[in-house]
């Protein structure tokens, strides 16, 4: 049964307003996702309710497909005002905000009520509360749900199985990390560019939740695909410091509202994602391996968690994991 949570975070930045009505606006959301992504799905969602709450003040319109660019150069478009909204994954906007990394833990999740949980929590509403120093705006957390290992060479069902496979990763350094302790080969490149490689054999497979692995027509360019679960994949609804400073008071709680129902709406669809994309990867010929030896890839990497634990705290990984 979903559970609507993931509360909007309470941002407030000393910025210049214009006061309700004074001016129209047309923002753009950049999505790496396709049409049918759940996040594209919920920014569709949060753009109709924008439009409606504003008397049609504001538009939005989703520029999906990566048509703004890769995760990584549409979150510098926010920090430098030339893009307007996102919804990257904080795996990439680690990169900017160090802390997020925490996420990208393998294991770390017990299942998604457990992740969603955290990110309604004490936890993640420091980290909106943060972002504002690191040159962007937060507005609400959700998730695109697990992730899961393809590739194009033999099925994966525990660790030593995906040695040696020359995976794309996310532009993340504990992924690399992390596959790498695996004995994997990572190869970070931005998703637009990952069904041309894998197409070419540029890498063996990718790393994904089933939503995206479908969405993103992997399945025409892979065999395998092991349901490994192994990172969940948080999102975040990203606004622009010099966007949200043209927005009133007033519009300012419309959209903090507004990005809260579009997560609610992503789990949805993401949740719903997972048995029809897997029927769907089934039908393109692609085997499925639902029975994963989770503890091998766990114990194989047992060497990073000690410093996991160094870098992050052990109190913060604790509060975390004790999560209820």
């Amino acid at each position: 049964m979903l559970r609507t949570k993931f509360r909007a975070a309470g941002v407030v930045l000393c910025l210049t307003t214009l006061s309700a009505g004074a001016q129209d606006l047309t923002l753009n959301v950049g999505l790496v996702g396709g049409a049918q992504a759940p996040e594209v799905i919920a920014m569709t969602q949060f753009a109709d309710e924008i439009a409606e709450k504003t008397d049609g003040r504001i538009a939005v319109r989703v520029q999906s497909g990566g048509a703004l660019g890769g995760d990584r150069e549409v979150i510098e478009g926010l920090q430098l005002g030339t893009v307007d909204m996102a919804v990257p994954s904080t795996s990439i906007v680690a990169n900017f905000y160090p802390d997020m990394k925490v996420f990208d833990i393998p294991f770390l999740f017990r299942d998604f009520d457990h992740a969603e949980a955290v990110l309604d929590g004490p936890i993640g509403q420091e980290m909106l509360d943060e972002l504002p120093d690191h040159g962007l705006v937060g507005l609400a957390f959700g998730g695109m749900g697990f992730r899961q290992l393809s590739n194009s060479v033999r099925p994966v069902s525990n660790a030593e199985d995906a040695r040696g496979l020359k995976i794309r990763t996310q532009q993340n350094d504990m992924h690399i990390a992390v596959w790498s302790e695996l004995g994997v080969l990572p190869t970070p490149m931005a998703i637009p560019e990952v069904y041309t490689a894998l197409q070419q054999g540029v890498v063996d497979g990718q790393e994904n939740p089933i939503g995206a692995i479908v969405n993103n027509r992997f399945g025409e360019v892979q065999s395998y695909v092991s349901m490994t679960n192994h990172a969940f994949t948080p999102l975040v609804v990203l606004i622009s410091p010099a966007t949200w400073g043209r927005i009133s008071e007033e519009d300012k709680d419309v959209f903090r509202a507004a990005a809260v129902n579009a997560m609610d709406r992503n789990r949805a669809e993401a949740e719903a994602s997972i048995e029809n994309g897997l029927e769907t990867l089934k039908g393109q010929g692609v085997t499925v391996v639902m029975d994963v030896d989770s503890a091998s890839f766990s114990s194989a990497l047992a060497g990073l968690f000690e410093g996991f634990a160094a870098e992050f705290g052990a109190d913060r990984l604790n509060a975390i994991q004790g999560t209820e």
